[in-house]
């Protein structure tokens, strides 16, 4: 039997809240499981608004928080149990972020090229300038874009799309066999979005690389998605074939969901292209 890229097994995150004092706890995410198989690459997405879990389920899979209850394992390592410079290294080669504001990845007083080469040094063993260069310039590329381009470029020199771009170099340039992009596209102009969601499913095809897509944006997660879970108060309330949930959702609150992104004008279906380009909203704000 293969061992999944990713699995997922009951896991659960509590915060304290209330204050410093307080012994109230906050779940966060609860008793949540999913897998992805090693052997196909595909884009998973999660999908609820804000407050449902999604981006602390992110932190969990990042390795940067760890749950309190249940297991991560990457490729049947449980992360809790991960310890050492060179298990944390060999994790961080495997498994990339691209977060959701590029200019907030980057720092302003920072050339965007600069941040390139140290990927390449640190991740890829790059023994000199222009070995990481041509890592750069590689994956820029993937990207549809250049080192010549970026070379000697301050972040706010770059479009926000550009800099998204840049931002998937780098994710790119250890050779990663998972991304997790926390809404990747929200901060991204309208009319850019879908270059950079076309994007994905093109890494996915020509890297063979699998992405965790967390937004709360059905019409992108539609289009781009593979499977998908719907998350709500930090539970998964469905999950299945993305088409198969979000064409005919089955829990009450999918379903409101789904009916909160209709346009006036048009209904839910299989047009990517009607839908990508402005038939829907996102479900940030909807409230059950």
């Amino acid at each position: 039997m293969t061992v999944p890229l990713l699995e997922l097994r009951s896991v659960g995150k509590t915060y304290a809240g209330g204050g410093l004092f307080s012994r109230r706890r906050v779940a966060a995410v609860k008793q949540v499981s999913f897998t992805l198989a090693a052997e196909t690459p595909e884009v998973f997405a999660i999908i609820g608004e804000s407050g449902s879990g999604k981006s602390s389920l992110a932190r969990m899979v990042l390795g940067m928080s760890t749950a309190s209850e249940g297991q991560v394992l990457f490729r049947g390592q449980d992360l809790a149990a991960s310890r050492g410079r060179s298990a944390r290294l060999d994790f961080m080669r495997q498994v990339q972020p691209i977060f959701q504001n590029p200019f907030e990845a980057f720092n302003p007083l920072t050339r965007v090229d600069r941040y390139l080469y140290a990927t390449a040094r640190n991740l890829t063993g790059a023994k000199n300038q222009s070995e990481a260069e041509a890592a750069a310039d590689q994956a820029l590329q993937q990207v549809g874009l250049s080192l010549t381009e970026l070379r000697g470029r301050f972040p706010h020199e770059l479009s926000g799309g550009q800099l998204q771009r840049a931002a998937i170099a780098r994710a790119l340039i250890p050779g990663p066999s998972l991304l997790v992009a926390d809404e990747p596209v929200s901060m991204i102009d309208a009319s850019l979005r879908m270059t950079i969601v076309n994007l994905f499913r093109e890494l996915r095809d020509r890297l063979q690389v699998s992405i965790l897509y967390i937004t709360h944006d059905l019409a992108t997660a539609y289009t781009i998605s593979d499977r998908i879970v719907i998350m709500r108060q930090g539970e998964v309330v469905e999950s299945g074939d993305a088409r198969a949930v979000l064409a005919h959702p089955q829990h009450p609150y999918s379903i409101q969901l789904k009916n909160s992104v209709l346009s006036v004008e048009g209904a839910w279906n299989d047009d990517d292209d009607a839908l990508a380009h402005g038939t829907t909203r996102s479900t940030e704000g909807t409230r059950p």
